[in-house]
């Protein structure tokens, strides 16, 4: 965007400002500031032109082009240049003045342009406001305004001009009349005042370090005259805080001697100005300001005037803070920063002002001085530090006032104490029980009603203060460590602070965890040093107990565990590991629920366990017995908390369960009963439950307890006819007993059931009846206590329930059941026939539905009694309630009904029969045929009911056992057509009577099973509901359990691909893991009975035979995989591991490449339909699927996971990687699975003499690269292995005596140890191999080379030695090999073989040496490089055993690995020494150069001439010249020989020249033309 195009676009803008709309005109300056932002300097320029031009433009359009031109200086003043600055300097100057009369927004927006320019060009701006100023001329305000504020915005530019200013300014102060002229000047000395200070006191940066305080004093004391004692005597208000506002900053720049002299009346003017004013913030500011000047000189004036400052700064703070306006809160701060000022110039004078205030009743005095009290302690540290004695001393009133207000200061105080150490001093202890006293407050308990200005009362409350004060103190003040640990811990017991245990478990969670990083030292807490402390056994109960009502208190349930825990090691050093496993848990548990979702009779069962692995973990008696203890000593604490009392009772059962001491169980089982508030229902429940948990360890002592306390003196006179009324009440008498009868019924309902039957009526019913004293004791009471009957019915129930629940059940005859179901009807009779109002009603039908179950069997007459006024009990009661009438009684009604009808189904089980039934129904007809229509309605519910209970249970075994077998199987069909029935209750009616029938006669129908699956398979297909497969794979369940021989033939019937149902079915064989084991044993067979697949020539011939999968082995693969991948088939799998991994790997083995027959390939290449499981059914593919599965489910993940990383099944699938995917699933399970393995190989043993050789090459692979891991070693296998490797050396298959090279020498990597122990067998191998077969290139004899060059250094030298020159001689010819592979291993075989002769090599075995030389030369120049790096490998080998030190150091210096070899240079330097040492030997190497002379390697045949010239003829050398070359030729055998035939120019023996055609190639392309 050009300039041009800036300007015509700002001008556009600037024409629309004049708008009249208010939005628009905003709108026109944001626009302006965004062109600005991005072109500053021309928008700039144009709005200043727009200006010039537009001379008649009324102003408020002019202060908007103004603003616009602020902002955009504001933040692009530094892109300006000078002219620029100077232009838009003298518009904004000119606009500032051009009226006398103040136009406030115009002036305001002009002087806000020249500071903005200020900021980066002061020079020029302060230039242009000095020509402003006339002598004897009082300035424009605008000028005045605009100075004030550069003061300001650039201090460190503008305090260099002060002089200037001042002196320009101060003669024409008096000149001023007006107010508002006068409070300009005071807002420019206030803001010069301030530049100067900030000047002064930043001198390190500021551009003229010289400037002193002495350079404004004169100017600064003239205006301070002028100000106080003639402005601020004016009466109006604005202009006398103008005034004071400017004295403040004043001060500090007046001469120290002025300002002395000045004090005595300034000090008494700016307080006598506090009753004037009612906004009184700048006057603090002000005075603040001066009080800092004033202790700044060292002023003395200052002690005299302390009193009336202090009176009057300390009615400021008192002034309650009500108002909404900022002033106000202003205004404390600044009151609070006069008393810092004067704490550190006389801290003895202020506390001795403050600290009697304290001990005042009124609440403002109060409040206020704490306020100032914690102000003092935070911003005076230093000067309080040797008062704090006296400031603690003095809280000792302020802690004991009720008013809240106060008490939200005194914790303030406190807060500051604690950052400041007072908390450490003697008294500090108080402190903190205060903080924690608060921190116990209920909120109901705090009657304040939030301010207008507080937005959350709670956050603001006593409580809500006091916790995070104790929080804060705690875990920020690191001071505060050692006050608080372990002290804290001593408010968890005591009742009163019952409500502050969420925030004391939290601090002390905190101060544990630091104390732990300090040292397990720092940590342990010594209680004989702390005696106020509660044991650990005091603190574990505590905190288990509040832990059963986990929401209360803000969550104190997850802070007392988590301090639990914590704590461990200071309650006992065993607890660590299994809380540090088990808090957490619980904590997740309270995690996942809230208050109104928390199941709590589970919650409380998890504690219960909790505290029972604890006892069993310390399982220390006399630790046992004291938690014991000081559990009962807690009872009382909880008297206001009936739900934590009961739970806490359930602890003392468990910790007496736990305790080995009887006389310890007894003594507390005494007390408790001695002690208990029986009028309390909870605690009569919690007692009852406590006797009964402790009689799961200790029933004789727990009956035998409750016998003694009935023959005690406390319960005889508790019960006693002369004594009821002196000592209890006759009410009390029955809580006693009903106490007694809920003791005895929890002692049934938890003892063990093996122990509990001999006790039932001897003990357990005659003292329950005994105790409620009715006829069947033979003791008639007209009356009796609800409850007491209430406590009788649950009692018995829990009885009747035991006996149920017994193993010994069936064979207990319960002689009292008579008399206790007609107890139980005489209380059903007994209640109103009218109406519900108690639970007897429910829990006398409930306990007859457990009786009516225990035998003997009631007769006819007693049920039939039991009926009828049961019958009558529920249906002559009045129609429920509505939920809005009462909720409560309808949820009676409902459970009352429900026990009803559980009785009348337990009766009818009793007699399952059409004539039971139609009792049942002769029973309810009166009431069917009833007038009242909710009496029918009930009687019909009640009828449906029991027809239903009838169907669902009726025994279709007894039709099925009459049923002859032709008949059933024609029943089975029909119920097989009626699963398609569309009434889906006809359909489920179908499915139960189809189980039944199989269950019940499955096992006559063995020739039907076939027929059964198929047509079982067909109504899958057919049938919608939901139910109908659950349901088949039960019946497929039932058959297979009595046929599974011929369930799994059927189901192998199934065509393929397998559909979704069919799959099913195999899966539900499964789901027991006998039948899953039985299943795969049967699969197994089938799939390997069969041929794995059958050969198929094609139409031409000579063509390669085709395989074909067989579909019983495929089928039988199928189904192993459907049946394994269901997880309730784990423990069948691992039971039979080894047979499922080799059946399976050999059915791999055996599949690759095999192909599908050709109707299930047009299948496959078709697409399955949606039905059809989506597996490949590929032979190969499927095969390996179902390994896999068969790993995953045996819980071998690892070996999968490996596999899949390394792409092994991938390999495994295909021909080409085959092979190497059975090495990598070895190393696999070597690595994952080790001890699987020796059975695997034991069922592997026979797999050596398979007939398909796949077979034999997988379980081969396989076999050789466990040798390649050290745990065929570790697991004892090393033997088993080597011998079936042994056994497969003769194998058939080259491929085999090929991985069993391979296996053996991979002993060198995995067993290196053992190689010496087996060198004989290993190196016997491997020699064979190098002569396998005819085949010259064998890859057998590749193998044997490689598999001898691992071991050759890890044998015996004498078993090497042996078979030494055997290898040489045979791996020679492959030196010259067509094939990389070869020439590459021989030679490296052979630099192998030197390296282990070396300093004892035989000379029959240097002869091998000298002739492997000129190949190894010539092949340096091997196209291939791993050639050429093999030769350099093997001169290097070779040089040591010539016994040529030159010649060896040539071989090292020219062939190291990675350097770059010169073979002209090198050649020439070996040919040298050789010539030179070796000269009768040059013959013979000449010789075997010549057969290289037509090498068909281009590099080869070129070396061939060169080696050759290189030995140009020598004179021979005199004997006495040869003292290097006799010794080693008289080595070698025949020596005299070799040298002959050198001299003469003919051929050596044959084997140092051209190899015999019967050994091998010779060069390659010997026989053609160069």
């Amino acid at each position: 965007m050009t300039e041009s195009s800036v300007k015509k676009l700002a001008f556009t803008l600037l024409d629309a400002i004049t708008d009249k709309d208010p939005l628009v005109q905003e709108q026109v300056c944001s626009a302006l500031c965004s062109v600005g932002e991005v072109r500053p300097v021309e928008t700039l320029r144009a709005c200043e032109e727009y200006l010039r031009q537009h001379d008649k433009l009324a102003h408020p359009y002019r202060a908007a082009v103004l603003r616009a031109m602020e902002r955009v200086l504001s933040s692009c003043a530094s892109e300006l240049d000078k002219d620029t600055a100077s232009t838009i300097i003298l518009l904004a100057s000119s606009e500032m003045t051009k009226t006398k009369d103040l136009v406030w927004d115009w002036q305001q927006a002009a002087s806000g342009v020249l500071v903005a320019v200020g900021r980066q060009f002061i020079s020029k701006v302060m230039e242009e406001l000095l020509r402003r100023l006339h002598p004897g001329t009082l300035p424009h305000c605008a000028v005045l305004h605009t100075l004030a504020s550069l003061a300001v915005a650039n201090a460190f530019g503008v305090v260099p001009f002060l002089p200037s200013v001042l002196s320009s300014l101060l003669p024409v102060l008096g000149m001023a009349k007006q107010d508002t002229v006068r409070v300009a000047f005071c807002s420019a000395l206030q803001h010069f005042s301030e530049g100067a200070l900030e000047y002064l006191a930043n001198l390190d940066r500021a551009p003229d370090p010289t400037v002193r305080k002495d350079a404004f004093a004169t100017d600064i004391f003239s205006a301070y005259d002028v100000l106080f004692h003639q402005w601020l005597q004016s009466r109006e208000a604005k202009l006398r805080l103008a005034v004071v506002e400017a004295l403040g900053p004043m001060s500090h720049l007046l001469p120290s001697e002025r300002l002395e002299e000045q004090l005595p009346k300034l000090l008494p003017g700016i307080l006598a100005l506090y009753k004037k004013h009612a906004e009184t913030f700048y006057l603090s500011k002000s005075l603040g300001q001066i009080l800092e000047a004033a202790v700044s000189v060292g002023s003395r004036t200052l002690e005299t005037q302390l009193d009336a400052l202090l009176a009057a700064l300390h009615s400021q703070i008192c002034v309650p803070v009500e108002s909404s306006s900022p002033l106000v809160m202003s205004n404390q701060k600044e009151v609070l920063r006069c008393f810092t000022v004067l704490a550190c110039s006389s801290p003895d004078r202020l506390l001795a002002f403050l600290l009697p205030r304290l001990d005042t009743s009124n609440e403002r005095t109060r409040v206020g001085t704490l306020q100032v009290v914690r102000h003092v302690i935070n911003s005076a540290a230093a000067q309080m530090e040797d008062k704090k004695p006296f400031i603690l001393s003095s809280m000792r009133l302020p802690l004991l006032d009720t008013n809240s207000k106060v008490k939200r200061a005194v914790v303030q105080v406190i807060s500051a104490m604690a950052h400041h150490g007072y908390l450490e001093q003697p008294g500090g202890e108080a402190m903190i029980e205060y903080i924690v006293q608060q921190c116990a407050l209920p909120p109901e308990q705090e009657p304040e009603k939030p301010g207008p200005g507080s937005k959350d009362p709670k956050a603001d409350s006593v409580r809500a203060i006091s916790v995070r004060t104790l929080y804060l103190v705690s875990t920020t003040v690191d001071r505060m460590s050692h006050v608080l640990w372990p002290y804290l811990l001593q408010f968890l017991t005591p009742v009163r602070f019952t409500g502050a245990l969420t925030p004391l478990c939290r601090s002390l969670v905190h101060l544990a965890q630091k104390r732990q990083e300090a040292g397990a030292d720092a940590f342990l807490i010594q209680y004989d040093a702390h005696a106020s402390l509660p044991s650990p056994y005091a603190v574990t109960g505590r905190l288990l107990v509040v832990s059963s009502s986990p929401y209360l208190g803000d969550g104190r349930g997850a802070a007392a565990l988590r301090l639990l825990s914590v704590l461990h090691p200071n309650i006992h050093p065993l607890l660590g590991q299994h809380w540090e496993t088990t808090v957490p848990l619980l904590l997740g548990y309270l995690d996942e629920h809230t208050e109104e979702t928390l199941p709590q009779e589970e919650w409380e069962e998890k504690l219960l366990m909790f505290l029972r692995d604890t006892l069993a973990i310390v399982s220390d008696n006399a630790w046992i017995c004291q938690l014991s203890l000081e559990l009962c000593r807690q009872l009382p604490c909880y008297d206001e908390a009936p739900q934590e009392k009961n739970f806490l009772y359930k602890c003392i059962g468990t910790t007496l369960g736990a305790a080995s001491s009887k006389e310890v169980v007894r003594k507390h089982l005494q007390e408790l009963l001695e002690t208990a508030r029986y009028q309390e229902e909870a605690e009569r429940e919690g007692l009852a439950c406590c006797f009964g948990i402790c009689a799961v360890s200790h029933l004789e002592d727990t009956l035998a307890q409750l016998e003694d306390f009935v023959r005690s003196e406390v319960f005889r006179k508790s019960t006693g006819i002369l004594n009821i009324f002196k000592d209890r009440s006759e009410n009390e008498v029955e809580k006693v007993k009903s106490a007694l009868i809920l003791c005895y019924g929890h002692v049934a309902a938890r003892a063990p059931r093996e122990l509990v039957l001999a006790k039932v009526e001897s003990d357990i019913l005659r003292n329950i009846c005994q105790h409620f004293n009715t006829k069947v004791l033979g003791v008639k009471v007209e009356t009796k206590d609800p409850a007491l009957k209430l406590c009788l019915v649950q009692s018995v129930c829990m009885v009747s329930r035991a006996i149920c629940s017994s193993t010994q059940a069936g064979s207990f005859h319960f002689t009292r059941k008579a008399e206790l179901v007609t107890q139980m009807m005489e209380f059903i009779r007994a209640e109103p026939p009218d109406s519900l109002r108690t639970p007897i009603r429910k829990k006398a039908m409930l306990t007859c539905t457990y009786l009516v179950s225990v035998e003997p069997a009631l007769d006819e007459q007693a049920r039939a009694d039991v009926i009828r006024g049961c019958l009558h009990s529920i249906m002559a009661l009045l129609p429920e309630p509505m939920e809005e009438d009462g909720g409560c009684q309808k949820s009676l009604y409902l459970e009352t009904l429900h026990a009803l009808e559980d009785l009348l189904t337990s009766l009818l089980q009793r007699n399952m029969t059409p004539q039971g039934l139609q009792i049942m129904i002769e029973h309810l007809s009166p009431w069917i045929k009833s007038p009242r229509g909710h009496e029918r309605a009930r009687a019909l519910g009640l009828s449906a009911l029991l027809l239903r209970y009838f169907l669902e249970h009726l025994r279709v075994s007894i039709i099925a056992k009459r049923l002859p077998p032709d008949q059933l199987i024609s029943l089975l069909l029909t119920m097989f057509e009626a699963l398609g029935d569309p009434e889906k209750n006809c359909s489920r009616a179908a499915t139960v009577m189809i189980n039944c029938l199989l269950q019940e006669r499955g096992g006559v129908l063995q020739e039907k099973v076939p027929e059964i699956v198929s047509v079982l398979r067909s109504k899958l297909q057919e049938a919608q509901g939901e139910h109908i497969l659950p349901a088949a794979q039960h019946s497929v369940y039932l058959l297979a359990t009595q046929h599974c021989a011929a369930m799994v033939s059927s189901l192998l019937g199934s065509p393929l691909p397998l559909d979704s149902h069919t799959c099913m079915l195999w899966r539900a064989l499964a789901v027991e893991p006998r039948l899953a084991a039985q299943v795969l044993g049967l699969l197994l067979e089938k799939m390997s009975r069969d041929v794995p697949f059958k050969e198929s020539r094609a139409f031409l011939l000579g063509r390669t035979p085709d395989r074909v999968a067989t579909l019983l082995p495929l089928s039988a693969t199928c189904a192993l995989f459907e049946v394994m991948s269901t997880p309730a088939a784990g423990p069948a799998v691992l039971e039979l591991y080894p047979q499922l991994f080799v059946a399976l790997l050999l059915r791999v083995s055996c599949t690759v490449g095999v192909q599908l027959p050709r109707n299930l390939q047009s299948q496959e290449r078709r697409g399955a339909s949606p039905a059809l499981a989506t597996r490949n059914l590929e032979p190969c593919s499927s095969a390996v699927d179902t390994l896999r599965c068969m790993l995953l489910r045996s819980g071998s993940e690892d070996v999968v996971q490996r596999m899949d990383l390394e792409g092994g099944w991938e390999l495994l699938r295909t021909s080409a990687g085959h092979e190497e995917g059975a090495t990598r699933l070895a190393r696999a399970m070597a690595e994952h699975a080790g001890p699987r393995l020796p059975l695997v190989l034991k069922t592997l043993a026979c797999t050596h003499s398979s007939a398909y050789e796949n077979q034999r090459v997988t379980t081969t692979a396989f076999l050789a690269e466990l040798l390649n891991s050290n745990v065929a070693n570790d697991l004892m296998l090393l033997d088993s292995l080597l011998e079936s490797l042994a056994a497969r050396q003769k194998d058939t298959c080259a491929s085999v005596r090929r991985l069993v090279l391979r296996g053996l020498a991979n002993l060198a990597s995995g067993c290196p140890d053992k190689v010496r122990a087996h060198g004989p067998q290993l190196l016997t191998a491997m020699i064979g191999g190098l002569d396998d077969g005819d085949n010259p290139h064998s890859p057998v004899a590749l193998e044997a080379m490689l598999g001898l060059a691992r071991l050759v250094h890890l044998v015996e030298a004498w078993d090497l030695r042996s078979g030494l020159l055997h290898v040489a001689i045979r791996i020679r010819p492959f030196f010259d090999s067509e094939k990389m592979e070869f020439r590459t291993a021989s030679i490296r075989l052979f630099g192998h073989l030197n390296k282990v002769c070396h300093g004892d090599c035989e000379d029959i075995f240097l002869d091998q040496v000298v002739g492997g030389l000129a190949p190894l030369l010539l092949h340096l120049r091997d196209p291939q490089a791993t050639v050429a790096s093999a030769c350099r490998f093997a001169l290097c080998m070779c040089g040591p055993n010539l016994a040529c030190e030159e010649l060896s150091a040539a071989f090292q210096k020219h062939l190291q690995e990675g350097r770059a070899l010169h073979f002209g240079e090198f050649l020439n330097t070996t040919c040298k020494h050789l010539m030179h040492h070796f000269p009768d030997l040059l013959g013979r190497l000449l010789t075997t150069c010549l057969f290289y002379f037509k090498s068909s390697w281009e590099d080869v045949r070129a070396a061939a001439p060169l080696f050759t010239g290189k030995h140009h003829p020598l004179p021979r050398p005199h004997a006495a010249r040869q003292p290097r070359l006799m010794p080693p030729l008289h080595r070698f055998p025949g020596a005299a020989r070799i040298a002959q035939a050198a001299a003469a120019g003919g051929p050596g023996p044959a084997h140092f020249g051209a190899p015999d055609p019967a050994e091998g190639p010779g060069p390659r392309g010997a026989n053609k033309g160069c």
